[in-house]
């Protein structure tokens, strides 16, 4: 087996070509390469911090929380771990791993480092580094550098140009390092790294002669189709991996911007010295607001700095096959660099007074934030609890150590509802006529053996304005079927039977269907939720029309969910869900993964060609200036949503006007019965304890839905007033009830099931194994 490391360079296409290995990894699986994930989803940048100088602190290892050295060891052991288990599950031919900073290691200590760490699973290793001509690389570094608080101008490196020795002088302040001002040399030093000829001299110093492969970076090459036969030539590999669709490049900055950014930044650094806090985001924000149009640098003025490199440029062509003269020809000299005007009389002190109340505002938040996060439970603040010592794998404690007091912790203190003390009932909400030829908010759902929380699930939905429910089945021995046909024949659903599903997945075969059926072609609102998912609406009367009032323009809603545990629920009962499980995750829980996982309710506008599980897909480019995501707080959600994207994420989470209740285990006993019939999306994966951690959370209350009790109540009676109605779902609690029994009696379940009653942990504990499970499973 072989390592290939691509270390970048940086700006040389690394993330597009991560995004496309993440996109292609079961393909590229098939074809003996493993794209490794331990180390990274897309870029592995916990390899590279992993191996980085103890001593030496860069932005990543910062931020992350890897700054002190025992963090930085926990996080080298874990990486190796989790890089061997890979290897071993896969045994795969080839192991890709990439990472773009690893090309910024000054050091040849982090180089063996790193070696060494690789070779724990093979001593075959390559290094492979896409290069473009210095000058445009030197361009496309400077614009990021100063949109993340580069201070220094291109007079830096412009200056170094008659050096003996280029990186020596380039690495002359690396050693200087100042967090608090922004002072990372990655950030603010030369990126010594652009002297090629010594980089691959020090990579092979370590990895041995012949061992490093240059190709080339073409801009349209990487943002086209031709990506793919990319991935080919440097991984040696023949055959169909898919196609890739075209990426359109970032546009550069304005000259005038960058100018005008690197001013501000020197203010802001300066406001950094007198304790003020200005959040990334926020710094990101406020240098938006003072771009203006116009020519970004030209690499033709940079031509004293691109002939420092010619002569060794061309030693590398002759020494890289894949590499062309043109791969690393300059640009014509055209006149001399010198910083733009940043136009219309900009001073930056100005700007920065203007900005002053939101840095000050974002100040008073981030120093009650440090104070909050002093103020923790117990057990997270002491270590941990007894059963986490006993059932946490390492790697689960590791995390938990490395989580604990960091953004990543979760808490509740999100929103503004008041979520533990019931309110008042919302009133009945009768059916309302609609238009001729239109069949109103509608739910598509997917169903297997979910007979005893059918009428609650469709009473509760009526009752908050969906007009129209389309429910697909598949294989169901629980009465299901049975008591679909008979609300069909009330007109309360309208049932299909999916037991011909083709692929990998029921539930996508049956929304691939629905889009033919009537009903969904003229549906004002098209929702997909699960039987397990209730729509919690907090406003006006508690009902869609009340949301959607309150965003006109929305044409898509990211309803969120919140997960609610067993709550101490042992054995299934004919009771209501919503009144039986009340303890939810806290509102904040960016981690795991599924946690803020969120379905979608779509206008149906003819916007998107497909329904999937969590949202619509295959936008219409026409469509896109029409597209307005909102999450549950009514807030326009980023443009990245519009086309991809299942979870909210820091930036777009809201629950305060809607979120979706997710109630996926019910009781314990209700989880076996899960358990044992599958999942309707994945039904190859298996729902064990893995599953357990991820969706029992509790100690937060949360009864905002209870509000609705009354109501469904009343719409049950109605709906269970039909006798054939009421005998299938008695029927249908009879044979889940027996189905719990004959369960307990197998060892298999009954060890499950106490498994998963005697998982008691406290909330970052369960972040803590779940991360460890995924690593694990």
């Amino acid at each position: 087996m072989r390592i290939i490391l691509h270390i970048g360079l940086p700006h040389c296409g690394a993330a597009r070509l991560q995004a496309v290995l993440d996109d292609k990894r079961g393909q590229l699986l098939q074809k003996g390469v493993l794209f490794a994930g331990g180390a990274g989803r897309k870029n592995h940048t916990r390899l590279y911090m992993a191996v980085s100088d103890p001593g030496h602190v860069d932005p990543l290892r910062f931020a992350r929380g890897f700054a002190a050295t025992a963090a930085q060891e926990r996080l080298r052991r874990v990486v190796t771990q989790d890089l061997q288990a890979e290897v071993a599950r896969h045994a795969p031919e080839v192991v890709l791993l990439s990472a773009h900073q690893l090309a910024t290691l000054p050091n040849r200590s982090e180089l063996e480092r790193l070696k060494a760490l690789l070779g724990t699973v093979s001593d075959d290793i390559t290094i492979l580094a896409h290069v473009d001509e210095q000058a445009r690389v030197l361009l496309r570094h400077y614009a990021q550098a100063v949109q993340e608080g580069r201070t220094a101008s291109l007079d830096q490196e412009l200056a170094l140009t008659d050096a003996a020795d280029w990186r020596a002088a380039a690495l002359k302040d690396w050693a200087r390092i100042s967090p608090a001002l922004q002072d990372f040399p990655e950030l603010q030093g030369v990126p010594h790294w652009l002297d090629y000829a010594r980089l691959v001299a020090r990579w092979e110093e370590v990895f041995g002669a012949g061992k490093v492969v240059l190709r080339p970076y073409a801009p349209d090459r990487f943002q086209s189709g031709e990506i793919i036969d990319e991935l080919r030539g440097m991984l040696g590999i023949e055959g169909n991996i898919g196609k890739a669709d075209p990426a359109p490049p970032a546009p550069l900055p304005s000259a005038a911007t960058l100018a005008r950014w690197r001013a501000l930044n020197g203010v802001f650094v300066k406001l950094l010295g007198t304790g003020r806090v200005i959040p990334r985001p926020l710094w990101k924000t406020l240098l938006g607001e003072v771009a203006i149009p116009g020519e970004p640098i030209p690499a033709a003025r940079l031509s004293a700095f691109s002939k420092r490199f010619e002569k060794d440029n061309r030693a590398l062509v002759k020494a890289h096959p894949a590499l062309t003269e043109a791969s690393l020809k300059r640009d014509r000299a055209r006149g001399t660099w010198a910083e733009a005007d940043p136009g219309q009389g900009f001073r930056a002190t100005q700007y920065a007074a203007a900005f002053l109340p939101r840095i000050d505002d974002a100040t008073r938040k981030a120093k009650k934030a440090q104070a909050g996060a002093g103020v923790k439970k117990a057990s997270d603040a002491e270590g941990l609890t007894p059963t986490a010592e006993k059932i946490l794998s390492d790697r689960a404690k590791e995390n938990f150590f490395h989580l604990r007091g960091g953004r990543f912790a979760p808490h509740n203190r999100l929103g503004r509802v008041n979520e533990e003390d019931p309110a008042e009932a919302f009133a009945e909400l009768p059916a309302r006529d609609l238009p001729e030829g239109s069949s109103g908010k509608v739910i598509v759902g997917c169903m297997k053996n979910e007979a005893p929380y059918i009428l609650e699930w469709i009473a509760y939905h009526r009752q908050i304005g969906v007009d129209n429910f389309l429910i697909y089945t598949n294989d169901c021995t629980d009465g299901t079927h049975e008591l679909l046909d008979r609300l069909q024949e009330l007109g309360i659903v309208q049932h299909r039977y999916n037991n011909d599903w083709k692929g990998n997945s029921p539930q996508q075969h049956a929304l691939n269907k629905s889009l033919k059926e009537p009903v969904i072609r003229n549906a004002e609102w098209v929702i997909h939720i699960d039987v397990d998912e209730f729509i919690n609406i907090r406003v006006g009367n508690g009902t869609l029309a009340d949301f959607l009032d309150r965003v006109p323009d929305a044409t898509n809603v990211a309803m969120t969910w919140r997960l609610f545990g067993h709550n101490g629920i042992e054995r299934f009962e004919d009771r209501l869900v919503i009144e039986q499980f009340d303890s939810a995750a806290p509102k904040y829980c960016p981690k795991p993964h599924t946690t803020w996982g969120f379905k979608t309710m779509t206008r149906n506008m003819g916007a998107y060609a497909k329904l999937s599980c969590h949202r619509p897909n295959k936008l219409d480019p026409a469509m896109k200036p029409k597209m307005k995501w909102v999450n549950g707080s009514g807030q326009e959600m980023t443009e990245t949503y519009h086309e991809k994207g299942w979870r909210s994420d820091l930036k777009t989470i809201g629950y305060d006007m809607l979120q979706l209740n997710h109630y996926a285990l019910r009781s314990a006993e209700s989880f076996l019965v899960k358990r044992q019939r599958g999942r309707a999306l994945h039904v190859d994966r298996s729902i064990g304890l893995n599953y357990w951690v991820r969706m029992d959370w509790g100690g937060n209350k949360d009864v905002t839905i209870q509000r609705n009790i009354p109501r469904l109540r009343a719409e049950m009676a109605r709906l269970m007033a039909d006798a054939q109605v009421k005998r299938l779902h008695e029927a249908g609690v009879e044979w889940h009830k027996a189905k719990a029994a004959e369960l307990h009696a197998m060892p298999e379940f009954q060890e499950l099931y106490a498994q998963a009653i005697g998982t008691d942990l406290t909330e970052l504990e369960r972040v803590a194994f779940a991360l460890a499970l995924d690593m694990e499973s």
